[in-house]
């Protein structure tokens, strides 16, 4: 008999925000429940947000997850001690300063796959020297973006044929050329660094993101082909890229408890939640929430507190700590007492799954990060769609007009600072809230949206499509020799 296959090893490197380390730690127990042995690298501050999973996956029988620190080099980098989050602060320098501290992580990575010699590292677009860190010692990288197939294949587009440069202001839209739909989009919907100066930090590092996926053994994708098979194909086919579709990561979580306890510790108890949602009827509450890095000014929210007690429904509102802190400055005075038994406002991180997941949510609010975007499409649920940043224009393109489950609050500017020149006014809020739950066309993006939920499950369940690109990938990785 032949001697017993080495025991496959994949390391994870996920850049430190939430919104990149949750799904990560999703894919890394997706590996290990195939009998993987997955290591996630972290910083000091940011483990807790993994251990407390891991462990409960060694309870379960899948004992295949540890976890290596790196020490993060704040102080040396000119941050504040202490600070190993990208939520811990905001800004365009805060983010340069993050982005280039965590660049100094480049050694002590050498030096852990030098030691462990792992058989491939997945590492996030953030950290595009680790293509080369990796390729020294013939170990296969693989990228992780965090977003979907049609954002990639925009964001490629968009580089290649710069149609920004062919309109004539700020707001005049252009189209996107050689996609498989006619997508439309303002300049005033991309960084302004992208188009305004095409030398800055920003630049830069966008090509260096997308050298080091060019030269990397391929893409790792948090989606799945019935979501968006033309854009699957398209980034595969016409882009050239290699790429395995393993999503939605998230749906790995099934218990409660899994659910209640991603990411941060809850600031409302998931049981006290669930009970308030019970009372509801199944597809009238609103849920509204802008994920972890969006910061929303207090006169923005002062608009949206309007509109959602104008709007006569029922809803659910994530703020953040900070925020309702401040709440003096943008609240209007009795609101919280006019809207008991209506409206929930929780302050700090909630259960979005399960919430998400409860029959009484008809509506989710959303700044359209993907990851936030695949859990309401996990959950069938219809969406209002206001992106801020990064890829989210892109990913409301994708909801509104090929999914055709969303309705856009009308927001028009790319930016990481928010500002109340091009704030949302709270007419435009109420309206969209509306639209998204009342009448025949919001009965249509529904069904469509359950339809999407069911495919979604079928695709990560044996024999579905992201089932089986993860297990191609993983046999792949079996055999691969350099």
């Amino acid at each position: 008999m032949g001697a017993e296959p080495q025991q496959l090893h994949a390391v994870f490197f996920p850049f430190m925000a939430h919104g990149h380390m949750i799904p990560t730690l999703d894919i890394a127990r997706l590996f290990a429940s195939r009998g993987v042995r997955s290591t996630i690298i972290t910083t000091p501050l940011n483990a807790p947000i993994f251990t407390k999973a891991i462990d409960k996956a060694k309870k379960m029988g899948i004992p295949l997850i540890d976890i290596e620190v790196f020490k993060f080099p704040a102080k040396e980098a000119g941050l504040p001690e202490g600070c190993e989050n990208l939520e811990e602060a905001s800004g365009h320098e805060f983010l340069r300063k993050f982005i280039h501290t965590s660049e100094l992580l480049c050694e002590q990575l050498e030096q852990y796959l030098e030691k462990t010699r792992p058989h491939c590292l997945v590492a996030d677009m953030f950290f595009p020297w680790a293509t080369d860190t990796a390729s020294k010692l013939n170990i296969p990288r693989l990228v992780f973006h965090g977003t979907s197939f049609f954002a990639l294949c925009a964001a490629e587009i968009i580089n290649r044929y710069e149609p920004y440069k062919n309109v004539s202001s700020d707001d005049e839209l252009f189209t996107l050329p050689s996609l498989p739909h006619e997508v439309k989009l303002t300049r005033l919907q991309l960084p302004e660094d992208l188009w305004k100066y095409e030398e800055s930090d920003w630049m830069k590092r966008s090509r260096l993101i997308k050298e080091s996926e060019v030269k990397s053994y391929g893409v790792i994708v948090n989606s799945f082909y019935e979501l968006e098979p033309d854009y699957a194909d398209f980034y595969r086919k016409e882009l050239g890229r290699r790429a395995w579709h393993i999503g939605p990561v998230v749906l790995c979580n099934r218990s409660i408890e899994d659910k209640a306890q991603r990411g941060k510790p809850p600031a409302v108890d998931e049981h006290e939640c669930l009970k308030w949602l019970d009372s509801r009827k199944p597809n009238s509450v609103i849920y509204v929430c802008f994920g972890s890095t969006a910061h929303v000014i207090g006169p923005q929210l002062h608009e949206i507190a309007v509109a959602l007690e104008a709007s006569e429904q029922a809803f659910i509102w994530v703020v953040k700590n900070e925020d309702y802190e401040k709440s003096a400055e943008w609240l209007p005075p009795g609101l919280e007492e006019r809207v008991k038994g209506r409206g929930l406002i929780i302050k700090g991180w909630a259960p979005q799954v399960l919430i998400l997941e409860h029959e009484a949510i008809g509506a989710f609010v959303t700044h359209c990060g993907w990851n936030s975007t695949l859990e309401g499409i996990s959950a069938g649920v219809p969406m209002v769609t206001w992106p801020v940043f990064a890829e989210q224009f892109y990913n409301e393109k994708l909801i509104i007009q090929i999914l055709k489950i969303g309705v856009p609050v009308g927001s028009k500017k790319w930016s990481v600072v928010a500002s109340t020149e091009y704030m949302v006014k709270r007419d435009a809020i109420e309206k969209a809230l509306r639209e998204i739950m009342e009448g025949e066309e919001a009965e249509e993006r529904r069904n469509r949206a359950k339809k999407l939920k069911e495919l979604a499950w079928k695709a990560v369940e044996e024999g579905g499509s992201s089932y089986s690109d993860l297990t191609a990938l993983i046999n792949e990785l079996r055999v691969y020799r350099p």
